[in-house]
């Protein structure tokens, strides 16, 4: 099979370099080549640009979304739930329930630092976990709890109760 004269060939380059054969005998195997050829920068060589300060609400949503693209995985989710808090300017304190969430969390750390440094163009992000109780409301389970707490909520159903002579036994 015969190659068409006026047709050049391409070599598409993935994201190593490596020199043609030409380049290698001519002495270019500098791996500026590739940068000349469009290929994008490294991301440890940070630009100034890539140090933005960001709010902790700014945080919240973009923490949000990331979530929302881990909703196939409710173990996760559920160690997702809580936004850390910023507690220096590029550091990230993440408070979780137990050692399982903790093991999530550092299973897809690197994907998640690497995805919030780019939303946030801030390069200098850190997140460290801490496990700890996380406050919760109490779960309602009894009848007279429920009551307990819509009376709470709205004290007019104490007049109501004791109106239509309503008592709960425990």
């Amino acid at each position: 099979m015969e190659k068409p004269s006026g047709m050049k060939m391409m070599r598409k380059m993935g994201s190593s370099y490596t020199p043609s054969i030409k380049d290698a005998l001519s002495g270019i195997t500098d791996e500026n080549k590739v940068q000349e050829d469009g290929q994008k920068l490294n991301f440890t060589q940070y630009d100034e640009a890539l140090f933005e300060p960001f709010t902790q609400e700014l945080l919240t949503e973009k923490w949000k979304e990331f979530k929302e693209k881990m909703a196939d995985r409710p173990s996760l989710c559920s160690a997702l739930s809580n936004v850390p808090e910023i507690i220096e300017s590029n550091k990230l304190l993440l408070k979780i329930g137990n050692s399982v969430q903790e093991e999530d969390i550092r299973l897809i750390k690197p994907e998640l630092i690497s995805w919030l440094r780019k939303v946030l163009r801030n390069a200098g992000i850190e997140l460290t976990t801490s496990i700890g109780k996380i406050e919760s409301e109490r779960m309602i389970f009894s009848d007279s709890e429920k009551l307990q707490m819509m009376m709470k909520k709205n004290p007019d159903l104490n007049d109501l109760k004791q109106k239509f002579n309503l008592d709960f036994s425990e």
